[in-house]
């Protein structure tokens, strides 16, 4: 049996909900791509992540059916894991940083695959929306308090992997950070929480709490 960590991403303030993330911390097991797409379709977590150095923080991001060149929560959780200053992904290198509580991740818009951000008027409508059709990732979102930069949101990656919902997706609010140009907290899935803040020169910070669950 390959040993690997089940951690929760962008926890919720009372450290409950989150979004669990499989991590193989000696990725050198499962050296090919097919058996990295095999194992991770077994674990069944919206990712899995391989770690193939772990001083140098280079990581390999998998889905239950695709590799993923860049993705938010498996970033987070994994620097949060290896405690690294920065990742090594296929999209380009992740800046890392601990601050007490929530772990931070530094990365680009571009690297992020293509999402569909449907803003709603109220986040009541959020709340009431049903599994859409598979096809399109889909980042329902609606400002709980714009001034405050507020928000509630929920995530439908479209996939025909069983992942009907997503709990917390960093890419996703990565994104709407970057079209929205402003710091933000969002509320997502059944209550995880994940900050972000536009940075100089087209980066974004994407933070949360990460919990080991086991």
């Amino acid at each position: 049996m390959t040993a690997y960590d089940v951690l929760r991403v962008f926890c919720g303030p009372r450290g409950g909900y989150g979004n669990e993330l499989g991590v193989v911390r000696d990725g050198s097991v499962l050296p090919g791509p097919d058996e990295r797409q095999g194992f991770a379709a077994e674990l069944g977590f919206s990712e899995t992540v391989f770690v193939d150095d772990p001083e140098r923080g280079v990581i390999d991001i998998y889905t239950p059916t695709t590799r993923l060149p860049f993705a938010g929560h498996p970033c987070v959780g994994a620097a949060w894991l290896l405690d690294v200053p920065e990742l090594v992904t296929p999209a380009g290198v992740v800046g890392a940083r601990q601050d007490g509580e929530f772990c931070w991740i530094e990365a680009r818009a571009e690297w992020v695959p293509p999402r569909t951000l449907r803003q709603y008027a109220t986040a009541a409508e959020v709340d009431e929306l049903p599994v859409p059709p598979k096809g399109e990732w889909i980042y329902a979102w609606a400002w709980l308090d714009e001034p405050a930069g507020r928000i509630r949101a929920r995530a439908f990656p479209g996939r025909d992997d069983r992942i009907d919902e997503d709990e917390a997706t960093g890419a996703a609010a990565l994104l709407l950070t970057d079209r929205l140009g402003r710091a933000l907290n969002i509320t997502q899935g059944a209550g995880s929480q994940i900050l972000t803040a536009p940075q100089p020169e087209g980066w974004t910070e994407v933070g949360g709490r990460v919990h080991l669950e086991r």
